[in-house]
């Protein structure tokens, strides 16, 4: 081998060796911060009377977050994205839904997507560390983040706290009230694919502490055909009889990202509430990712919540004013009793502010001229409401 050649070969191992490196550490923390923004960083300069009615409210609740998804230490307050354990609490959220992604196809959007695509997840989860298992198994990436929870959770000395009963809420809303610097969630999981067509999963995850799932995400899966899948199909058989095992163990259902007839097909078997997690509506913001006023209709008449976003492509506006809008459009629609908060912080979107500036919602919520036991509905107490009707018992 001459001279010139072992100089490009070593010139090229330096190359991959620095690549990797990189992709080590310190990738996954530069794509957090690109995609998990905010059009307005922090300090907020919040009024004192906002302040004031916003630390009223007994209960702040959000339906969605994909913190879990993201490189962080969530016991230290951090510089990106928009949820970690510090700043739910300087926040005062009572509690927060962790959702768990476990796909991401390449090129997914709102219209079309293929979920056979190659998966954007892979490479994050490679290049975080995670076991290897979840580097081809959704099932693991999903109990891994489950796991990341509850380990944050041990380590926090009582500051977070996970809800998996009523006993369990009830008891962290009597202590609450003694200790209020605390705060709690909730695990949820984003689209059914994670069962890997298996119902035996759904016992494996509800005991990992799962207690809501959405059926589908961005693709069409086994159970269900997503809103911006290829075929945009109903309930499956095997969704069917997920659905009624979802219900039988108390979990949640999660209408956010199906497709209208898989929406359909669930409202007509359902006998307990269900949620939408995160969404926008189509009174204010006509796209197909949101819903239309038959929809919401059909969610209020099963006694479910909407939870209204914080992003741009839900609510048609870069500012909180568009997703207060919103909230006005369903409680105008159906009634407040159906309005919820499901920012989707943390889900690759460019929010405008991070959990910190929540005060600012019940701003333009009062600009509305909701009222004062209308906006405690709305910023959590309906979310508490339902949780303590659809929670296992103990």
């Amino acid at each position: 081998m001459n001279v010139v050649l072992k100089r490009i070969l070593v010139g090229f191992g330096v190359v991959v060796f620095l690549l990797v490196v990189f992709g080590f550490t310190m990738l996954p923390s530069l794509v957090d911060q690109k995609l998990n923004a905010v059009r307005k960083y922090p300090p907020y300069e919040i009024t004192s009377n906002t302040e004031e009615a916003y630390k009223a409210i007994p209960f702040v609740a959000d339906l969605h977050a994909d913190t879990l998804l993201w490189p962080r230490d969530l016991l230290k307050l951090q510089i990106r994205g928009h949820v970690d354990v510090p700043r739910l609490i300087k926040a005062n959220v009572a509690l927060q839904v962790f959702s768990m992604v476990t796909k991401s196809p390449l090129g997914q959007n709102i219209n079309k997507t293929d979920g056979n695509k190659f998966d954007q997840i892979t490479p994050l989860v490679f290049f975080q560390g995670w076991p290897r298992p979840t580097w081809s198994s959704l099932l693991q990436r999903a109990l891994f983040q489950a796991k990341k929870l509850n380990d944050v959770a041990q380590k926090s000395d009582g500051i977070l706290r996970i809800l998996r009963t009523r006993a369990d809420l009830q008891r962290y809303v009597k202590e609450r009230k003694i200790r209020p610097k605390v705060t709690a969630g909730l695990l949820a999981l984003e689209g059914a694919h994670a069962l890997e067509g298996k119902l035996s999963n759904l016992d494996v995850l509800f005991k990992a502490g799962v207690r809501m799932i959405g059926i589908a995400h961005f693709f069409d899966n086994r159970m269900a055909g997503s809103a911006h899948g290829l075929q945009k199909g109903g309930l499956t058989s095997l969704g069917k009889r997920l659905l009624l095992r979802m219900e039988a163990l108390n979990i949640l259902v999660d209408l956010a990202h199906l497709s209208p007839k898989a929406i359909d097909g669930v409202l007509s078997m359902a006998r307990r509430p269900v949620v939408v997690s995160h969404t926008g509506v189509q009174g204010t913001c006509p796209n197909a990712r949101n819903l239309s006023d038959q929809q919401i209709k059909k969610i209020a008449k099963n006694g479910g919540l909407v939870g209204v976003g914080l992003w741009e492509e839900a609510v048609c506006g870069k500012d909180v004013m568009a997703t207060a809008k919103a909230m006005r459009y369903v409680a105008d629609l159906v009634g407040v009793q159906h309005v919820a908060l499901g920012s989707d912080f943390d889900g690759t979107i460019t929010a405008p502010f991070d959990v910190r500036g929540l005060p600012f919602l019940v701003e333009a919520l009062q600009s509305l001229k909701f009222k004062k036991a209308e906006i405690h509905q709305i910023m959590g107490g309906n979310v508490l409401r339902l949780l303590m009707k659809t929670l296992p018992i103990r």
